[in-house]
C-alpha cells in the first residue's frame, strides 16, 4: 500500500547520477517509501510499456497502480510529488467526487493563468516533441505574448485536461480560458491570417520596459528583492533605501534576461543596481551613495529634484 517511486535512469546521463543522489536523501526522509532504480535501456519492453522517451524520468505507484510521473531533471518538484502522495490518503468512493472536484478547480486556473495558455510537451525553449515545436514557432513569428504548462511535469493535469476540454491530444491551446485547438486549428488560423486577431500580442521591450520604470513612483532594478539581495552592490543599496523610509519597489533582473539586457541599451547605463525616480533614471549604488553624503537623497526620491 506503500508508495513506490521508481527512477528510469541512465549511467551515461550525469543528471540521473545527481537525482540519485536527491532519491537517496529522500530514502532517508521517508522511510516508509520504496525507491527504485531501473537502468532504463537494460530493461526495454518496461520502458516502452511506461513510455520512457528520455532519462531521468520517475513513475510514482501506489497498490500496484501507477499514479503519477515526473519527466526531468526537477529535484523540487521530486520531492513536492513524494510529499504530496505520502500525504494523499487512498481515496473512497465518495471523495473521489470531491477530488475530480479539485481537479477542474486547478485546471480552470491553469487555462486562466494567462491570456493565451499552451499546454505543451516540454517548455517553448526546450520543446519535447515535434508539434509542441512547431506551435511554439508558428506563435513566436506572430509576436504572441503566451505563457506555457510543460504536460510532462504533472501526470494528473496530462490526463485531466484531455478530459476537462474534450480533446485527446496535445499542444492545446487557450484564450481567455476557452481552447482554441492543437497545432492543426492553429497552422488553419495562420492560413486564414485569424491568428493575429484571436492571441494577444507580445507587448514590445521598449514598452515593457517603461511600463516597468513607471511601475511605481520609485523603482529599484537590482540582483534579488528586497528580502534578500543577491550581490553586495544591490545589499548595499537596499540598506541605504530601508533606511530613508520611502516606500519604494524591486524589480529581480535575475528572474528576466530580456529586461537585464534590455534596460541596459535602453537607460544606456551598463550595470546594476539602477534607481529610477518617476520613470527617470537616478543611477546606480555611487550616485545613491553621493546623493546621500550631500543630502540630497530624500528629495530625490520624494521628486522634488
Amino acid at each position: 500500500r506503500s508508495l513506490v517511486v521508481v527512477h528510469f535512469w541512465a549511467p551515461w546521463a550525469p543528471q540521473c547520477a545527481q537525482m540519485n543522489e536527491v532519491m537517496a536523501a529522500l530514502a532517508k526522509e521517508h522511510t516508509q517509501v520504496t525507491f527504485v532504480q531501473l537502468e532504463a535501456e537494460a530493461v526495454p519492453e518496461v520502458s516502452e510499456k511506461y513510455g520512457i522517451s528520455s532519462v531521468p524520468t520517475f513513475l510514482f505507484f501506489k497498490n500496484s497502480q501507477k499514479v503519477d510521473r515526473l519527466d526531468g531533471a526537477h529535484a523540487p518538484e521530486l520531492t513536492k510529488k513524494v510529499q504530496r502522495h505520502i500525504s494523499g490518503t487512498s481515496l473512497s468512493p465518495s471523495s473521489s467526487d470531491s477530488a475530480k472536484e479539485d481537479l477542474n478547480a486547478r485546471l480552470k486556473k491553469l487555462i486562466n493563468a494567462a491570456p493565451c495558455m499552451l499546454f505543451m510537451k516540454g517548455s517553448p525553449k526546450e520543446p519535447r516533441c515535434g508539434f509542441s515545436k512547431q506551435i511554439v514557432e508558428i506563435l513566436n513569428k506572430h509576436g504572441v505574448s503566451f505563457s506555457s504548462f510543460d504536460i510532462f511535469s504533472d501526470e494528473e493535469v496530462r490526463q485531466g485536461l484531455k478530459t476537462y476540454s474534450n480533446w485527446p491530444t496535445y499542444p492545446q491551446l487557450y484564450v481567455n480560458g476557452e481552447l482554441i485547438g492543437g497545432l492543426d486549428i492553429i497552422k488553419e488560423l495562420e492560413a486564414s491570417g485569424e491568428l493575429d486577431t484571436i492571441c494577444p500580442k507580445a507587448q514590445k521591450l521598449e514598452d515593457r520596459l517603461k511600463s516597468l520604470i513607471n511601475k511605481a513612483p520609485v523603482m529599484l532594478f537590482m540582483k534579488g528583492n528586497k528580502q534578500m539581495a543577491k550581490c553586495g552592490f544591490s545589499k548595499q543599496i537596499i540598506e541605504i533605501m530601508n533606511n530613508t523610509g520611502i516606500d519604494y519597489e524591486t524589480f529581480d533582473i535575475l528572474e528576466d534576461e530580456e529586461v537585464r539586457q534590455g534596460l541596459k541599451t535602453f537607460s544606456n547605463w551598463p550595470t546594476y543596481p539602477q534607481l529610477y525616480v518617476k520613470g527617470e533614471l537616478v543611477g546606480g549604488l555611487d550616485i545613491v551613495k553621493e546623493l546621500k553624503e550631500s543630502g540630497e537623497l530624500l528629495p530625490v526620491l520624494k521628486g522634488e529634484n
